[in-house]
């Protein structure tokens, strides 16, 4: 956990890496650890810190300026029910929440913060900056409303000839009034958030006191009232209402229960039950204020669930009563008519009009330094590269004064919507995504069931995250399809960028997490005793002694896998008696880095062992897990070639030094001085015939395939960026034991060949070999008097069409072999006879000579070869005389696959 809060490594998304110098910062700030308690000084409490900004940034504009159009359009019952579904999504949000924050020590960034470090940075940053994205825009809103509410008083006005009416109305002077605000708004905010915390505290008691005199006001006025009120229609036509004020009236509150939508005077749009949640749940977007002042907090993970729960209490009850007394003591034209009633109905109007800017112009300051939080959150991670990095930067005092920079310029933007009605959609839609990521988070941290999730906070489960979640998307297009399909692609784009782009982080990654979880589950599903030849694939163990000289081999074998399991095997001499710590851990990243490099699907098992054979063992059993486990051994050929080394060889081993390192600390030279150079001709050789032969024994003895490849370095094409698809290579198999003639009566059905036949279908099937031509080669001898040849070649041919095999049969004639293997063979036959027991034919060299010369002479135009591979001897004595026959009989020829099968592969049933 020490790594937590560390930021992503060395290069930015958009291939610049994010310079100190150039940014500005010093200190810590340019490790990105200016969120950290020794970085920028703690100094608010719950009550400052949490409260005071979620409650304000609740009450915004919609307590004073939309709880008449909400009542007035959708009734009190509907109205309730939207209030009961807003605060339902809000409070599931709320759990997961509180949840995550006491998890763990949240820094700045808040909502970010929590996701990105609970998801990985791909989720974090796409749900960050649509976070950011929904404060900005809710920022717009809260000026925009708070404009409307002075054009209320102060502007001109034809049917009104009011001395203060003197601003001047439209379009543009709206914009233009919104632009003072907001400047106003940006020079609170650069003075840093403590000072605003202080202020809000003054501005809540103001709003406090609003809203007290709005509640006795009923009691005071007992009277009714009748006022005319009078829009601007279409066509410059004024339009004149007659509306009354009641007092506390059982016909008024009977009239007010049912819905009844009309036109909306600010918008001229008709509105809905849609449009009208739209723009009351404006009024719930303020729940994460006090967790994107995190960076401010002195104890986060005890203030931001405290505080925000007892912020979303109060303001509950506030909007049910205020919902309650609109309804009963006001008609429904003067809700629907005029937006601010409660000025008309107080018992001092001014008090209404306090609390009307202090709470638009309070949210207005909370959202826009929420928004610079979270951008600043998002520039010291380095996600995006150059775009943020100045939002880095910070004051002495820690305020990150760029960010707001950047935030105030596109809340300028936001603004030129002109009405508040026109944007709310799409702010509730922004707002409602992040809650249900947040849901989201929680949710995938209680599946993954890691340890180390343990929140203090308890009063939540997975029910209430995926409930959270659903709800969430729901109510998003209920709202408006458009906005939510337009925000979830743009969503969906930004984790694509990230995850391409994007650096690997240290901050742990919760896919990881769930996958382990899941492969968990479905690995105890997967029941050995359930296998079916019908579902065979090859699951390869191919072990590797230096990979300079195996990439090719590797590369092949990655193709050969089929969907299998494909793991690297490597054995360390030495013994971990007299060894300090074990050597091998060291050695995992380099391999891994080494699979990222080849771009293979492999995964890396190294082991400690006093020999390569007895490491080798160990590797055949304990690789793999439960029905995942190595079922074919690969090896590379014992022989006196001098490999070549493939580092020098592939330009994605030496091109790219400027690159730098990979994502987990291992750079291009690190990785080239681990592995070391090829062996030359007179260096020592670790593993002797006799142990290359007993590593082959003991592979068949634990009834796994064998496999040796010679020749690898030939091959062409394998490397991860290759394009082809093997349209001009040709697969030669082999099926028969060439160095038995004998035995061929029967060979052509073995198991072994078999084997043979469905691994070259298996490459046949790969990517790069899907259009490769396979040839089968039947050995016959055609000067035979009984011409059995004849009914062996339609047998097996039927049996290929059997096994849906496509694939040509060339008949080779090896009369003259055959006889150069007789005297053999017809010695041995006489031992036998006698008693005698002989470990292994000793075959004449003429005789290997003439199946190297057979082979050469039909295979010399094939890309890979399939050899059917003889059983090794039982006698050690014989193992250099087992490799020099396989050495006589393979040289020359290019790519070559040895192969020893003992698993029944094939089946001609359904």
């Amino acid at each position: 956990m020490s790594n937590e809060h560390a930021p992503l490594l060395a290069h930015g998304v958009c291939g610049l890496s994010v310079d100190t110098a150039v940014c500005g910062m010093g200190g810590s700030e340019g490790t990105g650890e200016a969120s950290t308690p020794n970085a920028v000084p703690r100094k608010l409490n719950t009550f400052f810190g949490v409260i005071v900004p979620t409650v304000l940034s609740m009450f915004s504009i919609v307590l004073f300026l939309r709880t008449g159009f909400v009542v007035g359009h959708a009734g009190l019952l509907q109205g309730l029910v939207m209030l009961l579904v807003a605060y339902i999504i809000i409070s599931l949000t709320i759990l997961s929440i509180c949840a995550i924050s006491t998890n763990g020590a949240v820094q700045g960034g808040g909502a970010y913060f929590m996701i990105s470090r609970s998801l990985g940075p791909e989720f974090g940053g796409s749900i960050g900056l649509m976070f950011f994205l929904a404060k900005v825009c809710a920022c717009g809103v809260y000026v925009l409303g708070l404009v409307e509410a002075i054009l209320d008083i102060f502007g001109q006005d034809s049917a009104s000839s009011s001395a203060l009416r003197v601003l001047p109305q439209g379009y543009w002077y709206t914009v233009l009034y919104s632009s003072i605000v907001l400047l106003l708004v940006l020079l609170v905010c650069l003075v840093g958030a403590h000072i605003f915390a202080r202020t809000s505290f003054l501005i809540l008691l103001v709003v406090t006191i609003s809203l007290l005199s709005i509640y006795i006001s009923p009691l005071a006025l007992t009277t009714p009232l009748n006022f005319l009120i009078s829009h601007q229609g279409p066509g410059n036509h004024t339009l004149t209402y007659n509306a009354s004020y009641t007092g506390f009236n059982g016909t008024t509150l009977r009239d007010n229960l049912g819905s009844s939508y009309t036109v909306d005077y600010s918008t001229g749009k008709e509105m809905s039950f849609a449009s009208v949640f739209a723009v009351m749940f404006t009024s719930c977007t303020g729940i994460m204020a006090g967790a994107n002042m995190s960076g401010e907090l002195k104890n986060p993970s005890a203030a931001i669930p405290k505080g925000t729960i007892i912020a979303v209490l109060y303001t509950c009850i506030v909007y049910v009563l205020l919902f309650i007394l609109a309804s009963s003591t006001c008609e429904r034209t003067l809700l629907v008519q005029d937006y601010g009633f409660f000025q008309r109905i107080n018992i001092w109007p001014p008090f209404v009009t306090i609390g009307i800017y202090c709470s638009a112009l309070s949210a207005a300051m909370c959202s826009l330094i929420g928004a610079s939080r979270i951008l600043h959150a998002l520039a010291l991670d380095q996600l995006f590269g150059f775009p943020l990095a100045p939002a880095a930067i910070t004051s002495s005092s820690g305020n990150p004064w760029v960010a707001v920079l950047y935030t105030w310029g596109l809340a300028q933007c936001v603004v030129f919507a002109g009405q508040l009605n026109a944007i709310a959609g799409l702010v509730t839609v922004f707002y409602l995504l992040a809650y249900a990521a947040v849901d989201l988070a929680c949710l995938a941290l209680e599946w993954a069931s890691a340890p180390n999730f343990r929140p203090t906070f308890q009063v939540f489960s997975w029910h209430t995250c995926l409930l959270g979640i659903v709800s969430c998307l729901v109510m998003m297009f209920v709202i408006n399809p458009v906005y939510s399909s337009a925000s979830i692609i743009l969503l969906l784009l930004l984790l694509l960028f990230l995850h391409y782009r994007s650096p690997t982080s240290s901050w742990g990654y919760i896919s990881q997490a769930l996958i382990f979880h899941q492969v968990r589950k479905y690995l105890l599903m997967l029941d050995v005793r359930k296998d079916h030849v019908k579902f065979w694939r090859p699951q390869v163990l191919l072990m590797v002694a230096n990979p300079r000289s195996s990439c090719q081999l590797i590369n092949f074998v990655n193709q050969l896998k089929k969907g299998g399991l494909f793991v690297l095997g490597h054995v360390k001499l030495g013994y971990l008696d007299t060894l300090p710590s074990d050597p091998v851990q060291q050695q995992y990243n380099f391999w891994l880095s080494l699979v990222d490099k080849l771009g293979v699907k492999a995964f890396v098992d190294l082991t400690l062992s006093s020999s390569v054979r007895q490491g080798t063992q160990h590797l055949l059993r304990i690789t793999g897990l439960g029905g995942m486990k190595p079922n074919t051994l690969v090896l590379g050929f014992y022989d006196s070639c001098t490999p070549e080394d493939y580092f020098l060889q592939d330009p994605a081993f030496y091109e790219s030094e400027e690159a730098g390192g990979d994502d987990f600390g291992v750079d291009l030279p690190s990785l080239q001085a681990h592995f070391p150079p090829v062996r030359h001709v007179e260096s020592p050789r670790w593993l002797t015939p006799e142990e290359y032969v007993g590593i082959i024994s003991d592979a068949i003895k634990m009834s796994k395939n064998v496999c040796l490849g010679r020749y690898f370095f030939q091959l062409q094409g394998e490397s991860m960026g290759t394009k082809m698809d093997g349209a001009e290579r040709i697969i030669d198999v082999w099926p028969l034991n060439l160095l038995r003639p004998g035995s061929t009566s029967a060979a052509s059905v073995d198991v072994c060949s078999l084997f043979l036949l469905q691994m070259a279908c298996v490459l046949n099937m790969a990517s790069r070999w899907r259009h490769a031509r396979m040839r089968i080669f039947l050995c016959v001898e055609a000067e035979s008097s009984d011409q059995g040849w004849v009914v062996k070649e339609e047998t097996f041919r039927e049996l290929l069409r059997k096994l849906r095999i496509r694939a040509s049969i060339k008949i080779v004639p090896w009369d003259s072999v055959v006889q150069l293997y007789g005297q053999k063979q017809t010695q041995d036959t006489e031992l036998g006879e006698l008693g005698l027991t002989r470990p292994a034919p000793a075959l004449s060299e003429d005789f290997l000579s003439a199946v190297n010369c057979l082979l050469m002479e039909h295979s010399a135009q094939a890309a890979v070869r399939f050899l059917y591979l003889p059983r090794p001897p039982t006698h050690s004595g014989q193992s250099q005389q087992y490799l020099s026959q396989l050495e006589a009989v393979t040289h020359g020829l290019g790519p070559t696959l040895l192969i020893h099968g003992l698993t029944p592969v094939t089946c001609t049933e359904l």
